[in-house]
């Protein structure tokens, strides 16, 4: 038996669909992917799913689908709210972070409380660019399962401090050319016009912009380029 698709009843639902999963997303605010809980995780798959199952279904009217979507995005939106509200509710909600690595030693028993084997802490240990229990003094499992170090003395980086050398200003880079075209708009909120940068690139042995792939620049260090061929080809 041959299914007829209503292609624009399918359209007007993905449309629908599109701008309420926008407008949750907006207000629930940004978050990235690593500050993501297992409840926001699975609340996004059930989100697609509602979208997905409703949209290929003829007898689901749009009204349902807009209904079913606005209901789950309100009580995200609520829960938020609440959790902002009332502190007590988010060790509840999105648990609590857990010291599995205490002075040095492994806490075995929140190791099993939170379902984490020896081969999975070293893992995660390893991804923190930590490859050995050796070099932690403290090490915190968050609620998004992500983990948070604290090395010992010895392992720990160096900082301008310990050398006792001043610190310098930090600048941010900033894109003059992206694909051999000029951003006027950056090259302006520098201070500078076209013709300072047509200088810098002539100065760096390039004779016109079109030779450039990337260029960027730092107040400290001047202008880096890329060009889309080396000078020896």
């Amino acid at each position: 038996m041959k299914v007829e698709l209503n292609w624009i009843d399918i359209l007007l639902k993905v449309v629908i669909g599109f701008f309420l999963l926008f407008t949750i997303t907006q207000v629930l605010g940004k978050t990235t992917i690593n500050q993501l809980t297992p409840f926001d995780f699975i609340s996004a798959i059930v989100l697609s799913e509602l979208l997905g199952n409703g949209i290929y279904e003829e007898n689901v009217h749009i009204a349902y689908i807009f209904f079913t979507i606005f209901v789950w995005g309100l009580l995200l939106v609520i829960m938020e709210k609440l959790l902002l509200r009332f502190k007590r509710l988010r060790g509840i909600l999105e648990g609590n972070p857990a010291i599995i690595i205490r002075d040095g030693q492994i806490d075995r028993h929140q190791l099993k409380k939170n379902r984490m084997n020896i081969n999975q802490l070293l893992s995660v240990l390893r991804q923190s660019e930590t490859f050995s229990i050796r070099e932690v003094a403290f090490a915190i499992l968050e609620s998004n399962g992500s983990i948070s170090i604290l090395k010992k003395n010895k392992y720990q980086k160096v900082t301008l401090q310990d050398l006792q050398i001043a610190p310098q200003p930090t600048y941010l880079s900033t894109s003059l050319i992206i694909d051999g075209e000029i951003l006027e708009d950056n090259v302006t909120d520098l201070g500078y016009d076209l013709h300072w940068l047509q200088q810098q690139i002539q100065a760096k042995g390039y004779s016109k912009v079109e030779d450039v792939l990337y260029a960027d620049w730092i107040n400290d260090d001047g202008i880096y380029i890329i060009p889309y061929r080396s000078k020896a080809n």
